[in-house]
């Protein structure tokens, strides 16, 4: 082998090892949510014990029940009684997402994401401008909403219409209708507003935002490393919570709405971004000075 083709090949390998690290968390990301589908399959198909149920309630080695906390409070909203193992499995999922952030479920969890992030790949890909501009905020007035059609309805109103759900079921019990209305997100996401449902629409979304406020695993930032790139604001599906002034004021993530992807840990160039625990009650107060800033 000559010394030019040797250095080709270590050319090659530190390349296609670079981009194994950029991507990493996505690849581990994508490894969890697959692997969640896995074994919900498995306790429909093959009776496991290990994962039985979906992702608004199941049970883990047939003892630990878990609940989805949303799904739980739009049952009481709806005047429906909730069983005592209901209440543990939603405690549950509630403490595990306070700590790790949640919006973890959006991201590390949540089937949708999948379809979602091909449609930001695409969009950059063939980039495809926004169409429209959608507020935010009208994920809390869908989560709103919601309570109050449970309330009036007497059932759970979102799950009975949740992509979520419906993609879920559509993966383990087979295609139906269900898959229109993910394909209606793809291209909506893909057309018109990107991340327009997880990032401005989904309520289960804006459910965990709330709780991701107060979570203990966060992004920190290191100011004297930072060169102002942006590449973390390019990567970013929730690219607001990474503004300059407030990292620079706070020094970490204290918004409520990122997903704890880790893709801009992975990114950052100078690593002035990376994840570590720190407390919830630190994040309390940031949140209460800036309100009554």
């Amino acid at each position: 082998m000559t010394d030019s083709s040797h250095t080709a090949s270590i050319k090659e390998r530190t390349s296609v090892f670079q981009i194994v690290s950029n991507n990493r968390y996505l690849i581990a990301r994508r490894f969890v949510q697959v692997g969640t589908l896995l074994l919900f399959a498995a306790g429909a198909w093959w009776d496991w014990s290990i994962l039985k149920g979906n992702l608004s309630a199941s049970r883990l080695f047939e003892r630990i029940f878990l609940a989805d906390p949303f799904a739980t409070l739009q049952i009481y909203a709806a005047g429906q009684s909730l069983a005592k193992p209901i209440l543990l499995g939603a405690a549950t999922v509630l403490l595990f997402y306070l700590i790790v952030g949640g919006r973890v479920f959006c991201s590390w969890v949540c089937p949708v994401n999948m379809v979602t992030d091909l449609a930001a790949w695409l969009r950059n890909k063939l980039n495809i401008k926004t169409a429209y501009q959608l507020n935010r905020n009208l994920r809390y007035l869908n989560l709103g909403l919601a309570l109050v059609l449970s309330a009036i309805s007497g059932y759970a109103a979102f799950e009975w219409v949740s992509p979520i759900n419906m993609m879920h079921r559509e993966l383990i019990f087979g295609l139906g209708m269900g898959w229109t209305a993910v394909l209606g997100l793809f291209f909506f996401d893909l057309l018109l507003v990107r991340h327009g449902w997880c990032g401005h629409l989904c309520p289960l979304g804006a459910f965990y935002s709330l709780l991701g406020r107060l979570r203990v695993w966060k992004i920190q930032f290191q100011a004297d490393r930072c060169d102002k790139c942006g590449v973390c604001h390019k990567i970013c599906p929730e690219p607001h919570v990474l503004k300059l002034t407030d990292l620079n004021q706070n020094g970490r993530v204290i918004a409520g709405d990122c997903t704890n992807c880790l893709r801009c840990t992975s990114v950052c160039p100078q690593k002035a971004l990376h994840s570590s625990l720190s407390s919830p009650l630190e994040s309390f107060k940031l949140i209460n000075q800036k309100e009554v800033v």
